[in-house]
């Protein structure tokens, strides 16, 4: 006999857009999110049964989207997510549970004669900021804040070596200079908030804001400035860093995949060098690469 042991849905990839309008300097403040809700609940009838009194439809979902933006602040993004989370567990006694993704999409205040334009923008690059949400009938708000899609490199200061050459399956080489490059994934979780409000509280001291500040400073210092002996070692010391500079931070992650760039031995063609110290000229790969990961918390927590 079957039984359901796990549901949840929602609607993904709403795309929203708000300006925000200061009508005594005319200075307009753009943001574009792409939304992502599920929900859980008392809903297995509506798997179980064809019971659909139990289900929000998904295009409730996206109008409560609008709506939520058009009646609350939607920057930061953790306080826009945990006030649409907050709403569905509130409005709909079925159910108890509720995630809500958002990811911010850059949009960048344009220089027009050595000043900012009040109401013209663009986009400086593919890096997003996001938030992930849970809000718990009776339990509180989970806020996973994160950077995604920042692509970084250095074309010196990294170096790979100590591990056993000697194994029989390995034929890659020590060096202690290449290229490092990769696309930044990092996550940083708060502590449990007891309710919206707490949420509401850090966003006015500008807390969110400061701490994706802050760890996006110290991705791009610690990338740049170390003489990195490796991608685990590196992502430890950007996370113990981050653990540091924000107290309300409980654990900190980071997925970092390697994007490799080979040397290319031209030795064929009249002697020219292009390896080792001579090497100038690479070959950027797409795959395979490696994918590097670590979570870090406090110690005791």
């Amino acid at each position: 006999m079957a039984e359901l042991r796990y549901a949840k849905y929602g609607k993904d990839n709403v795309r929203l857009y708000k300006v925000q309008k200061n009508s005594e300097t005319g200075v307009q403040d753009v943001f574009e999110y792409t939304v992502c809700s599920m929900l859980e609940g008392d809903i297995e009838t509506s798997y179980t049964k064809a019971d659909n009194s139990v289900v929000v439809p998904t295009d409730t979902q996206k109008q409560t989207t609008f709506i939520i933006a058009k009646q609350h602040p939607i920057n930061p993004p953790e306080l826009f997510a945990s006030t649409l989370a907050s709403h569905f567990i509130k409005q709909y006694s079925y159910i108890h549970v509720a995630h809500v993704d958002v990811v911010q999409h850059r949009w960048t205040r344009m220089n027009v004669g050595g000043k900012p334009h009040p109401h013209s923008f663009y986009r400086d690059g593919e890096e997003k900021r996001v938030a992930s949400v849970t809000a718990t009938e009776g339990k509180g708000i989970e806020i996973r804040s994160g950077i995604k899609e920042l692509l970084v490199l250095k074309s010196t200061g990294s170096a790979f070596y100590g591990y056993d050459t000697k194994d029989e399956y390995t034929i890659l080489p020590e060096t202690d200079d290449r290229i490092l490059s990769t696309e930044v994934e990092c996550g940083w979780h708060w502590a449990r908030f007891a309710d919206l409000e707490g949420v509401k509280a850090e966003a006015q001291k500008g807390a969110f804001d400061k701490a994706w500040e802050g760890v996006r400073t110290v991705t791009m210092e610690t990338f740049a400035n170390e003489n990195s002996p490796s991608v685990q070692a590196t992502m430890y010391k950007m996370c113990a860093q981050i653990l540091g500079n924000e107290p309300g931070v409980q654990k900190v992650d980071y997925t970092l995949p390697n994007k490799h760039y080979f040397q290319i031995d031209l030795s064929w063609h009249k002697g020219l060098r292009n390896t080792g110290k001579d090497a100038e000229v690479f070959e950027p790969q797409s795959s395979p690469n490696g994918l590097i990961h670590c979570e870090v918390g406090r110690k005791g927590a």
